[in-house]
């Protein structure tokens, strides 16, 4: 569907609030029917994503598989692994004022959804959510980033021939235009947003008009923490593999490191020799590194490229895109490059001496998306843990915590909030209903007026 007038997203909207008040989504049948189908259609269009993803963002195929394709595949089947379980009402306790009763959650479905995706990972990070508004029993409006023309046109001919329009619907065109005229002119039971923060404010506030509930993941500097007890080696080798992982344009890419004065040197060596490793003496050259996704973000990320701090790296071609593995040094967090997310290919490396210093640079910026924290130590394990607030992370390894569904990703502040993966985007696209449920067969007189001397038995049940 390309972008068009009011009208027809109308027709649109009606349609599907129309078949989701049929209640045929509302089945554990239906449900595992459609993922089922999501897996298929999935697996029928594996090709032309790779090939759009390489068209887009010149992503090597194995990276494509791993954190696109074979990412929403572990999603499919850990949902359909669970799914009727987390369907069933759940009975809780019920407090002796209330007896005789019983009570129970239900989960409901929310309604209409309206799931709103980036360029960086443009097909996960529209199908993943997709995947828990499917198991949550709702309808969905999915809008790719336009930004990734060739990856959008793929997920549109897939939705379209594998679902109903009434179902499940692609809305294309310039999100700028398409997303407000959709949130301004019909209210959506739930909005799913994954992009940057400024734009997250302002779909937060096109929700607010019609107290439409959202779930944000945006971003922030994500910090990589490396004490002297680490195994540098491999903390420089993770490091790598994290923030050059399509070429730095990850939301929970690592930022900046934050090295032990005493394994600053070492731990600069290692993760040049790692790139090395991973992408050869020209990475330019090399099948596996992908290039920045439009001129525009090239140009953001080029300016923080000041040759008297690189390293490793710094080669930049405009033309093709492309910005080298770069590793900067000498670096404060009053240079330019740590004053926003960097969203490349670039590493700022930067020094503390002791452990207790840290809460306090990480808290120079709102709170991250992510944390990495590189040691061997439980005590300074420990410490992090519970002195900086962050949305997720890992300790010993970058970004691998979003592969496994049975942990929540999402942010906090300013990083986002609500989470979804697994059984937390079951919760995010349904709602808690809670029911209590009493006998008409006795009917306790504590409760009614008059009171008179009740209300010391009230206070003997009610402690």
């Amino acid at each position: 569907m390309t972008t068009a007038p009011a009208s027809t997203y109308t027709n649109l909207y009606n349609f599907q609030k129309s078949f989701f008040e049929t209640g045929k989504t509302r089945s554990y049948t239906f449900r595992k029917e459609q993922l089922l189908r999501l897996r298929q259609a999935v697996k029928q269009y594996e090709d032309g994503i790779t090939e759009a993803l390489h068209k887009d963002l010149h992503k090597p195929a194995t990276e494509t598989y791993v954190t696109e394709i074979g990412f929403v595949y572990e999603e499919i089947k850990y949902v359909l692994k669970h799914l009727k379980s987390w369907m069933k009402p759940r009975k809780v306790s019920t407090p002796l004022v209330a007896q005789p009763a019983s009570s129970k959650v239900y989960h409901d479905p929310l309604g209409l959804t309206f799931i709103i995706a980036p360029w960086n990972y443009p097909f996960q990070l529209l199908i993943a959510p997709l995947v828990g508004a499917i198991a949550g029993g709702n309808c969905a409006v999915l809008k790719p980033s336009e930004e990734t023309p060739h990856t959008a046109q793929v997920i549109e001919d897939m939705v379209k021939e594998f679902f109903p329009e009434e179902y499940l619907a692609v809305v294309q065109g310039n999100g700028a235009e398409v997303v407000p005229e959709l949130m301004d002119n019909f209210r959506f039971d739930h909005v799913f947003f994954t992009g940057s923060v400024p734009v997250g404010k302002i779909i937060m506030a096109a929700a607010a008009k019609h107290l439409t509930p959202v779930t944000l993941e945006l971003g922030g500097k994500s910090p990589c923490i490396v004490d002297e007890t680490a195994n540098l080696k491999v903390a420089a080798k993770r490091i790598a593999w994290g923030k050059f992982l399509n070429a730095g344009q990850t939301c929970v890419a690592p930022d900046y490191v934050l090295v032990h004065t005493s394994v600053k040197e070492e731990f600069t060596r290692l993760v040049g020799e790692a790139i090395k490793s991973f992408y050869g003496e020209d990475a330019a050259k090399s099948p596996d590194y992908p290039r920045m996704v439009n001129e525009k973000r090239y140009k953001a990320v080029a300016k923080f490229i000041n040759p008297e701090h690189v390293v490793l790296g710094g080669q930049t071609d405009e033309q093709d895109k492309y910005i080298a593995p770069t590793i900067l040094d000498r670096i404060t967090f009053d240079d330019p490059v740590m004053q926003e997310e960097i969203f490349g290919p670039v590493l700022p490396i930067l020094t503390f001496e002791k452990l207790t210093e840290v809460p306090q640079l990480v808290g120079l910026h709102p709170y991250p998306l992510a944390l990495y924290l590189f040691t061997s130590s439980k005590e300074n394990e420990k410490y992090i843990l519970n002195n900086i607030r962050f949305g997720a992370g890992c300790i010993n390894d970058t970004v691998i915590h979003l592969s496994n569904p049975s942990i929540p990703f999402g942010g906090i502040g300013t990083s986002g909030f609500g989470s979804y993966h697994g059984k937390y985007s079951f919760d995010t696209f349904t709602h808690a209903k809670g029911i209590l449920k009493t006998t008409t067969v006795v009917d306790v007189p504590l409760r009614y007026p008059p009171y008179g001397d009740k209300g010391k038995y009230v206070k003997m049940v009610m402690k």
